[in-house]
């Protein structure tokens, strides 16, 4: 297996990832009951690292509380052991901790009842920040199932296949299938690791993009019929009214803003989908140039540099003309 730290050159940044890791290690062994959660509208990074620190904390013979706000994704419900996390609006203890996965607040797992609990903070996203009572932030990770990882080799436990199937969906999912800036050499090598450890990239691959909803079709119809260019920014939408026609769910608007973000010469894109409150709910993507992480902040949002996102208020053309403002300039001039 490798290295706890395999993308880390410097040594003062590696120390201070061993630091954070022993000081989590700590607190879990000491402790016997705990809740895992992580942000609300689960992705594949948010579903496979909930799953396999789960598994950590079983073999570390704890007691682990696996809970969402909202419903795991189709796609997602195959993964080892997905019956475990229970979907709930509210927590109750007592736990001796709650690890939050990639949240950049407590508000952000819409998970009531957080507050009185010792919380380790686990994250990954250009934007995470040390709110938690301790802390643990790593924007070099490619998910937070990479993260999960090297705790996991850290605690000296074995990485089952099981465990490798839920980390190796965190990794292939939130790089993008390997697509995004946060894939680095580490990343491959993370990835044969967990290969080795028994996942089955081609069965998590064809489960991941191969498994598509009819009704996600239909909205991306929807969406590309409303696909609009200018120069290197591309932006398209859904309303409400789209989601109710097609039966769309939530978890059918995942990846549509990479359709925009695809196009030969475009560097920045937007998916805007319009909810039954108007409020907007916006997806970004950059191919590297433009850090949409630092747009989504602006707004009220987070994420990675090359996908993030935030929601806005409505209505539809009033969003859409906000993010337009804030996008155009980071699109100009040279490329």
């Amino acid at each position: 297996m490798g290295d706890t730290t395999p993308h880390l050159a410097d040594p003062a940044a590696a120390a201070l990832q061993e630091g954070s890791i022993e000081a989590i290690l700590k607190v879990l062994r000491q402790g016997e009951r705990f809740l895992v959660c992580s942000h609300s509208r689960p992705d594949g990074d948010a579903v496979g690292s909930t799953l396999a620190m789960g598994m950590l904390l079983e073999q570390m013979g704890k007691r682990a509380d696996l809970v969402a706000a909202d419903r795991i994704p189709a796609v997602y419900r195959g993964l080892p052991q997905a019956d475990s996390i229970r979907t709930a609006l509210r927590v109750h203890g007592p736990y001796d901790a709650a690890i939050l996965l990639e949240c950049d607040s407590l508000d952000r797992t819409r998970l009531r009842g957080l507050e009185p609990f010792f919380v380790i903070n686990i994250d990954h996203h250009a934007t995470g920040q040390p709110w938690g009572n301790l802390n643990w932030i790593d924007r070099e990770a490619a998910s937070a199932g990479e993260m999960v990882y090297r705790l996991a080799l850290a605690a000296g436990a074995t990485i089952t296949p099981e465990m490798a199937t839920c980390l190796y969906t965190t990794v292939l999912t939130d790089t993008g299938g390997f697509c995004y800036g946060s894939t680095r050499a580490s990343t491959f090598a993370l990835a044969r690791d967990l290969v080795e450890a028994g996942a089955d990239p081609l069965r998590i691959a064809q489960e991941v993009y191969f498994s598509t909803a009819t009704s996600k079709l239909l909205l991306l119809g929807a969406a590309l019929s409303n696909l609009t260019r200018e120069g290197r920014l591309a932006w398209l939408w859904v309303t409400h009214q789209d989601m109710m026609r097609t039966c769309a769910a939530e978890e059918d608007c995942e990846g549509i803003v990479n359709y925009a973000v695809s196009i030969a010469g475009v560097e920045a894109a937007a998916f805007l989908r319009e909810l039954p409150e108007s409020r907007i709910r916006l997806s970004l993507r950059s191919k590297g140039r433009v850090n949409v992480a630092a747009i989504a902040e602006r707004l009220g949002g987070g994420g990675h540099e090359n996908a993030a996102g935030c929601t806005l208020d409505g209505p539809l053309p009033r969003a859409m003309e906000e993010i337009l403002a804030h996008l155009r300039p980071s699109v100009s001039g040279p490329g």
